[in-house]
Protein backbone atom coordinates (compact mmCIF):
# COMPACT_ATOMS: atom_id res chain seq x y z
CA UNK A 1 0.00 0.00 0.00
CA UNK A 2 1.42 3.28 -0.76
CA UNK A 3 2.43 5.60 2.38
CA UNK A 4 -0.96 6.77 3.75
CA UNK A 5 0.65 9.90 5.34
CA UNK A 6 3.59 12.11 4.49
CA UNK A 7 6.10 12.52 7.62
CA UNK A 8 7.10 15.97 8.77
CA UNK A 9 9.35 18.52 6.78
CA UNK A 10 13.15 18.76 8.97
CA UNK A 11 15.63 21.30 8.57
CA UNK A 12 19.01 19.57 8.87
CA UNK A 13 21.84 20.63 11.03
CA UNK A 14 23.95 18.18 10.38
CA UNK A 15 24.96 14.82 8.31
CA UNK A 16 27.67 12.13 10.07
CA UNK A 17 28.92 9.29 8.53
CA UNK A 18 31.07 6.74 9.90
CA UNK A 19 32.62 3.62 8.75
CA UNK A 20 32.46 0.57 10.73
CA UNK A 21 34.07 -2.47 10.73
CA UNK A 22 32.33 -5.06 12.96
CA UNK A 23 33.08 -8.92 13.49
CA UNK A 24 30.91 -11.26 12.28
CA UNK A 25 30.81 -14.24 14.68
CA UNK A 26 31.62 -16.94 11.93
CA UNK A 27 32.95 -16.72 8.73
CA UNK A 28 30.14 -15.80 6.01
CA UNK A 29 31.07 -17.55 2.38
CA UNK A 30 29.06 -16.82 -0.83
CA UNK A 31 29.50 -17.48 -4.37
CA UNK A 32 31.74 -13.81 -4.41
CA UNK A 33 33.54 -14.46 -1.58
CA UNK A 34 34.14 -14.73 2.59
CA UNK A 35 33.48 -11.82 4.80
CA UNK A 36 34.91 -11.86 8.40
CA UNK A 37 34.35 -8.80 9.52
CA UNK A 38 30.95 -6.31 8.22
CA UNK A 39 32.36 -2.71 6.52
CA UNK A 40 29.34 -0.78 7.08
CA UNK A 41 28.67 2.72 7.02
CA UNK A 42 26.33 4.45 9.26
CA UNK A 43 24.49 7.78 8.76
CA UNK A 44 23.56 10.39 11.43
CA UNK A 45 21.12 13.01 10.37
CA UNK A 46 20.75 15.93 13.18
CA UNK A 47 18.05 18.21 12.74
CA UNK A 48 18.28 22.21 13.63
CA UNK A 49 15.86 20.80 16.70
CA UNK A 50 18.61 18.29 17.94
CA UNK A 51 16.73 15.07 16.87
CA UNK A 52 18.88 12.22 15.42
CA UNK A 53 17.54 10.08 12.84
CA UNK A 54 19.97 7.09 11.70
CA UNK A 55 20.44 5.13 8.13
CA UNK A 56 22.69 2.48 7.04
CA UNK A 57 24.49 2.06 3.05
CA UNK A 58 24.62 -1.50 2.81
CA UNK A 59 27.58 -1.77 0.56
CA UNK A 60 30.78 -4.00 1.73
CA UNK A 61 34.25 -3.19 1.44
CA UNK A 62 34.73 -4.09 -2.28
CA UNK A 63 32.10 -4.02 -5.27
CA UNK A 64 31.32 -7.93 -5.54
CA UNK A 65 27.77 -8.26 -4.63
CA UNK A 66 27.12 -4.83 -6.15
CA UNK A 67 29.63 -2.27 -8.35
CA UNK A 68 28.49 0.04 -5.39
CA UNK A 69 31.36 -0.72 -2.23
CA UNK A 70 31.86 1.48 0.74
CA UNK A 71 34.95 4.23 -0.50
CA UNK A 72 32.80 4.16 -3.28
CA UNK A 73 29.54 5.31 -1.48
CA UNK A 74 31.63 7.46 1.20
CA UNK A 75 33.04 9.91 -1.69
CA UNK A 76 29.52 10.25 -3.21
CA UNK A 77 27.55 10.49 0.21
CA UNK A 78 30.44 13.24 1.11
CA UNK A 79 30.89 14.85 -2.00
CA UNK A 80 27.59 15.10 -3.15
CA UNK A 81 24.13 13.67 -1.83
CA UNK A 82 24.86 14.96 1.71
CA UNK A 83 25.45 18.48 0.49
CA UNK A 84 22.53 18.35 -1.42
CA UNK A 85 20.35 17.52 1.28
CA UNK A 86 22.17 20.12 3.56
CA UNK A 87 21.38 22.71 1.18
CA UNK A 88 17.81 22.47 1.51
CA UNK A 89 16.03 24.82 3.96
CA UNK A 90 13.85 21.98 5.02
CA UNK A 91 12.93 18.53 3.57
CA UNK A 92 10.48 16.16 3.71
CA UNK A 93 11.43 12.17 3.46
CA UNK A 94 9.26 11.97 0.31
CA UNK A 95 11.49 14.67 -1.35
CA UNK A 96 14.77 12.83 -1.04
CA UNK A 97 14.66 10.97 -3.84
CA UNK A 98 13.86 14.43 -6.21
CA UNK A 99 16.68 15.37 -4.51
CA UNK A 100 18.74 12.86 -5.51
CA UNK A 101 17.98 12.90 -9.14
CA UNK A 102 20.57 14.45 -10.61
CA UNK A 103 23.18 11.90 -9.32
CA UNK A 104 23.02 8.66 -10.99
CA UNK A 105 23.24 5.05 -9.73
CA UNK A 106 24.82 5.00 -6.40
CA UNK A 107 21.05 3.59 -4.84
CA UNK A 108 22.90 2.25 -1.66
CA UNK A 109 24.16 5.54 -0.64
CA UNK A 110 20.59 6.83 -1.73
CA UNK A 111 18.81 4.33 0.66
CA UNK A 112 21.13 4.84 4.09
CA UNK A 113 20.57 8.59 3.40
CA UNK A 114 17.29 8.36 3.06
CA UNK A 115 16.35 6.04 5.80
CA UNK A 116 18.38 9.01 8.40
CA UNK A 117 15.95 11.46 7.11
CA UNK A 118 12.67 9.61 7.28
CA UNK A 119 13.63 8.34 10.87
CA UNK A 120 14.91 11.95 12.19
CA UNK A 121 11.46 13.11 10.62
CA UNK A 122 9.32 10.28 12.42
CA UNK A 123 11.13 10.93 15.29
CA UNK A 124 10.21 14.11 15.53
CA UNK A 125 6.26 13.50 15.23
CA UNK A 126 6.96 10.48 17.59
CA UNK A 127 5.50 8.46 15.01
CA UNK A 128 7.06 5.03 14.17
CA UNK A 129 8.57 3.64 10.57
CA UNK A 130 6.29 0.74 10.35
CA UNK A 131 2.94 2.94 10.89
CA UNK A 132 4.33 4.87 8.48
CA UNK A 133 5.11 2.45 5.81
CA UNK A 134 1.38 0.57 6.41
CA UNK A 135 3.16 -2.40 8.22
CA UNK A 136 0.18 -4.89 9.74
CA UNK A 137 2.02 -7.57 11.63
CA UNK A 138 3.86 -7.16 15.36
CA UNK A 139 6.40 -9.81 14.20
CA UNK A 140 8.00 -11.17 10.59
CA UNK A 141 8.96 -14.86 10.22
CA UNK A 142 12.68 -15.07 10.42
CA UNK A 143 14.80 -17.49 7.90
CA UNK A 144 18.60 -17.55 8.00
CA UNK A 145 20.72 -17.35 5.57
CA UNK A 146 23.06 -19.94 5.28
CA UNK A 147 27.10 -19.49 3.51
CA UNK A 148 29.34 -21.92 1.99
CA UNK A 149 30.40 -24.51 4.48
CA UNK A 150 33.69 -27.09 4.23
CA UNK A 151 31.45 -29.77 3.15
CA UNK A 152 27.98 -30.58 2.94
CA UNK A 153 28.54 -32.85 6.31
CA UNK A 154 29.50 -29.17 7.93
CA UNK A 155 26.39 -27.83 6.47
CA UNK A 156 23.81 -30.14 7.69
CA UNK A 157 25.48 -29.81 11.02
CA UNK A 158 25.21 -25.46 10.53
CA UNK A 159 21.36 -25.86 9.59
CA UNK A 160 20.65 -28.21 12.08
CA UNK A 161 21.96 -25.46 14.71
CA UNK A 162 19.46 -22.60 13.21
CA UNK A 163 16.41 -25.22 13.15
CA UNK A 164 16.82 -25.70 17.03
CA UNK A 165 17.01 -22.14 17.49
CA UNK A 166 14.09 -21.60 15.80
CA UNK A 167 14.06 -20.46 12.43
CA UNK A 168 11.35 -21.01 10.16
CA UNK A 169 12.74 -21.09 6.57
CA UNK A 170 16.24 -21.89 5.49
CA UNK A 171 18.63 -20.23 2.75
CA UNK A 172 21.66 -22.14 1.44
CA UNK A 173 24.55 -20.20 -0.36
CA UNK A 174 25.15 -22.45 -3.49
CA UNK A 175 27.63 -21.55 -6.38
CA UNK A 176 29.14 -24.19 -9.20
CA UNK A 177 30.55 -27.22 -7.99
CA UNK A 178 29.05 -26.50 -4.42
CA UNK A 179 25.57 -26.91 -5.22
CA UNK A 180 23.57 -30.61 -6.22
CA UNK A 181 25.54 -32.23 -2.72
CA UNK A 182 25.32 -29.57 -0.51
CA UNK A 183 21.34 -28.89 -1.41
CA UNK A 184 20.73 -32.79 -1.52
CA UNK A 185 22.47 -33.55 1.89
CA UNK A 186 20.67 -30.47 3.88
CA UNK A 187 17.29 -31.72 2.19
CA UNK A 188 18.06 -35.23 3.13
CA UNK A 189 18.68 -34.35 7.20
CA UNK A 190 15.04 -32.48 7.00
CA UNK A 191 12.59 -33.46 4.22
CA UNK A 192 10.17 -31.20 5.23
CA UNK A 193 11.82 -27.70 5.96
CA UNK A 194 10.96 -24.33 3.56
CA UNK A 195 14.09 -24.36 1.90
CA UNK A 196 15.39 -22.27 -0.81
CA UNK A 197 18.83 -21.80 -2.51
CA UNK A 198 20.77 -18.84 -3.62
CA UNK A 199 23.12 -18.63 -6.09
CA UNK A 200 24.20 -15.13 -6.18
CA UNK A 201 24.73 -14.75 -9.96
CA UNK A 202 27.71 -17.53 -10.13
CA UNK A 203 25.76 -19.21 -12.87
CA UNK A 204 25.23 -18.79 -16.91
CA UNK A 205 22.35 -20.02 -19.06
CA UNK A 206 24.96 -22.86 -20.03
CA UNK A 207 24.23 -24.25 -16.42
CA UNK A 208 20.84 -24.95 -17.16
CA UNK A 209 21.12 -28.50 -16.93
CA UNK A 210 22.89 -28.19 -13.52
CA UNK A 211 20.59 -26.19 -12.24
CA UNK A 212 17.06 -28.21 -13.26
CA UNK A 213 18.57 -31.01 -11.49
CA UNK A 214 17.47 -28.87 -7.90
CA UNK A 215 14.05 -29.65 -9.36
CA UNK A 216 13.58 -32.96 -7.50
CA UNK A 217 14.16 -31.32 -3.73
CA UNK A 218 11.37 -29.51 -3.59
CA UNK A 219 12.76 -26.22 -3.06
CA UNK A 220 10.70 -22.97 -2.42
CA UNK A 221 12.87 -20.78 -5.20
CA UNK A 222 16.34 -20.02 -6.35
CA UNK A 223 17.40 -17.38 -6.10
CA UNK A 224 19.66 -14.97 -8.57
CA UNK A 225 20.91 -18.03 -10.55
CA UNK A 226 22.78 -15.39 -13.37
CA UNK A 227 24.42 -12.35 -13.60
CA UNK A 228 21.72 -9.09 -12.81
CA UNK A 229 21.63 -8.02 -16.53
CA UNK A 230 20.84 -11.21 -17.58
CA UNK A 231 17.37 -10.67 -17.43
CA UNK A 232 16.41 -12.29 -21.29
CA UNK A 233 18.46 -15.44 -19.66
CA UNK A 234 16.64 -15.63 -16.82
CA UNK A 235 13.60 -15.86 -18.51
CA UNK A 236 14.74 -18.59 -21.14
CA UNK A 237 15.96 -20.79 -17.62
CA UNK A 238 12.73 -20.05 -16.09
CA UNK A 239 11.32 -22.05 -18.86
CA UNK A 240 13.48 -25.50 -18.19
CA UNK A 241 13.14 -25.35 -14.46
CA UNK A 242 10.27 -26.05 -12.24
CA UNK A 243 12.03 -24.23 -9.24
CA UNK A 244 10.37 -20.82 -9.43
CA UNK A 245 13.24 -18.36 -10.14
CA UNK A 246 13.46 -15.50 -7.64
CA UNK A 247 15.42 -11.98 -8.69
CA UNK A 248 18.05 -10.02 -6.16
CA UNK A 249 20.28 -8.29 -7.81
CA UNK A 250 18.69 -8.01 -10.92
CA UNK A 251 15.90 -5.84 -9.12
CA UNK A 252 16.68 -2.38 -8.57
CA UNK A 253 13.97 -0.51 -9.27
CA UNK A 254 10.27 -0.64 -9.91
CA UNK A 255 10.69 -0.50 -13.44
CA UNK A 256 13.01 -2.78 -13.66
CA UNK A 257 10.76 -5.28 -11.27
CA UNK A 258 7.71 -4.34 -13.75
CA UNK A 259 10.72 -5.07 -17.15
CA UNK A 260 11.45 -8.41 -15.47
CA UNK A 261 8.19 -9.39 -14.69
CA UNK A 262 6.68 -8.47 -17.76
CA UNK A 263 9.54 -10.69 -19.66
CA UNK A 264 8.47 -13.82 -17.24
CA UNK A 265 12.37 -13.79 -15.96
CA UNK A 266 10.53 -14.29 -12.40
CA UNK A 267 7.58 -15.14 -10.35
CA UNK A 268 9.40 -14.22 -7.11
CA UNK A 269 11.14 -10.91 -5.93
CA UNK A 270 13.53 -10.49 -3.06
CA UNK A 271 13.14 -6.92 -2.29
CA UNK A 272 16.22 -5.25 -0.35
CA UNK A 273 15.79 -1.47 0.16
CA UNK A 274 19.59 -0.48 -0.11
CA UNK A 275 19.82 -2.20 -3.70
CA UNK A 276 16.68 -0.22 -4.89
CA UNK A 277 17.49 3.25 -3.38
CA UNK A 278 15.64 3.42 -0.39
CA UNK A 279 12.52 2.00 1.64
CA UNK A 280 9.62 4.30 -0.24
CA UNK A 281 10.93 2.34 -3.55
CA UNK A 282 11.15 -0.89 -1.91
CA UNK A 283 7.45 -0.33 -0.69
CA UNK A 284 6.43 0.66 -4.69
CA UNK A 285 8.00 -2.50 -5.87
CA UNK A 286 5.92 -4.20 -3.09
CA UNK A 287 2.68 -2.78 -4.23
CA UNK A 288 3.70 -3.30 -7.77
CA UNK A 289 4.20 -7.35 -6.87
CA UNK A 290 1.31 -7.22 -4.82
CA UNK A 291 -1.30 -5.77 -7.60
CA UNK A 292 0.52 -8.48 -9.80
CA UNK A 293 -0.05 -11.39 -7.49
CA UNK A 294 3.92 -11.85 -7.07
CA UNK A 295 4.92 -13.01 -3.78
CA UNK A 296 7.77 -11.06 -2.01
CA UNK A 297 10.09 -11.16 0.72
CA UNK A 298 12.47 -9.13 2.21
CA UNK A 299 16.67 -9.88 1.91
CA UNK A 300 19.03 -9.26 3.94
CA UNK A 301 22.84 -7.69 3.94
CA UNK A 302 24.27 -8.57 7.10
CA UNK A 303 22.39 -5.02 8.41
CA UNK A 304 23.50 -3.58 11.99
CA UNK A 305 20.15 -2.88 14.24
CA UNK A 306 19.57 -0.33 12.12
CA UNK A 307 18.67 -1.75 8.99
CA UNK A 308 17.58 -4.84 10.67
CA UNK A 309 14.72 -2.66 12.82
CA UNK A 310 14.32 -1.06 9.13
CA UNK A 311 13.75 -4.62 7.83
CA UNK A 312 11.34 -5.66 10.11
CA UNK A 313 9.04 -2.96 9.42
CA UNK A 314 8.88 -3.65 5.88
CA UNK A 315 8.74 -7.15 6.08
CA UNK A 316 5.64 -6.53 8.33
CA UNK A 317 3.59 -5.41 4.90
CA UNK A 318 1.20 -7.13 3.74
CA UNK A 319 2.61 -7.71 0.43
CA UNK A 320 5.26 -9.85 2.17
CA UNK A 321 3.89 -13.19 1.88
CA UNK A 322 7.19 -15.58 2.61
CA UNK A 323 9.58 -15.45 5.35
CA UNK A 324 12.92 -13.24 4.63
CA UNK A 325 15.91 -12.79 5.81
CA UNK A 326 15.51 -10.33 8.78
CA UNK A 327 17.18 -13.10 11.56
CA UNK A 328 18.13 -12.01 15.16
CA UNK A 329 21.31 -10.07 15.75
CA UNK A 330 23.05 -12.46 17.18
CA UNK A 331 23.45 -14.01 13.86
CA UNK A 332 25.86 -12.40 12.91
CA UNK A 333 27.12 -10.09 15.57
CA UNK A 334 28.07 -11.04 19.00
CA UNK A 335 27.55 -6.76 20.25
CA UNK A 336 25.45 -4.95 17.61
CA UNK A 337 25.28 -1.01 17.91
CA UNK A 338 21.75 -0.75 18.86
CA UNK A 339 20.65 -1.18 22.65
CA UNK A 340 17.50 -3.22 22.01
CA UNK A 341 19.12 -5.86 19.29
CA UNK A 342 16.78 -8.23 16.97
CA UNK A 343 16.18 -11.58 19.04
CA UNK A 344 14.69 -14.72 17.59
CA UNK A 345 10.86 -15.22 19.51
CA UNK A 346 8.90 -18.23 18.44
CA UNK A 347 10.48 -18.46 15.00
CA UNK A 348 10.03 -14.38 14.88
CA UNK A 349 11.51 -11.14 14.62
CA UNK A 350 9.57 -8.25 16.32
CA UNK A 351 8.65 -5.21 14.63
CA UNK A 352 9.94 -2.17 16.91
CA UNK A 353 7.25 0.05 17.64
CA UNK A 354 9.06 3.06 19.37
CA UNK A 355 9.07 6.48 17.39
CA UNK A 356 10.96 6.30 13.92
CA UNK A 357 13.10 2.85 13.48
CA UNK A 358 12.33 2.19 17.26
CA UNK A 359 15.94 1.45 18.34
CA UNK A 360 18.27 3.11 20.65
CA UNK A 361 22.21 3.40 19.10
CA UNK A 362 24.46 1.82 21.81
CA UNK A 363 27.00 4.80 21.58
CA UNK A 364 29.79 3.03 23.62
CA UNK A 365 29.99 -0.10 20.92
CA UNK A 366 29.18 2.40 17.63
CA UNK A 367 32.42 4.10 18.42
CA UNK A 368 34.24 0.83 19.38
CA UNK A 369 33.86 -0.46 16.39
CA UNK A 370 34.28 3.01 13.89
CA UNK A 371 37.13 3.69 11.74
CA UNK A 372 36.33 6.55 9.76
CA UNK A 373 34.02 9.82 10.52
CA UNK A 374 32.95 12.45 9.31
CA UNK A 375 30.62 15.20 9.96
CA UNK A 376 29.47 17.53 7.25
CA UNK A 377 27.12 21.11 8.64
CA UNK A 378 25.19 23.17 6.98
Amino acid sequence: MPIAAPAASVRLEEIELRVLHLPLVSPFTTSFGTETVREVIVVRARTTDGVDGWGEIVTQHMPSYSSEYTHGAWDVATRWLAPALLARDAIAPEEVPAVFDPFVGHRMAKGGLELAVVDAALRTQSRSFASYLGAERTAVPSGVSVGIQADPVALVETVAGYLDEGYVRIKIKIRPGRDLADTEAVRSAFPGIPLQVDANSAYTLADADTLAQLDRFGLLLIEQPLEEDDIVDHAALAQRLKTPICLDESITSAKAARDALALGATTVINVKAGRVGGYLEAVRIADLCEAAGIPVWCGGMLETGIGRAANASLAALPAFTLPGDVSASDRFYARDIVTEPAVLRDGHVAVPDGPGLGVEIDADMLEAVTVERRTLRR
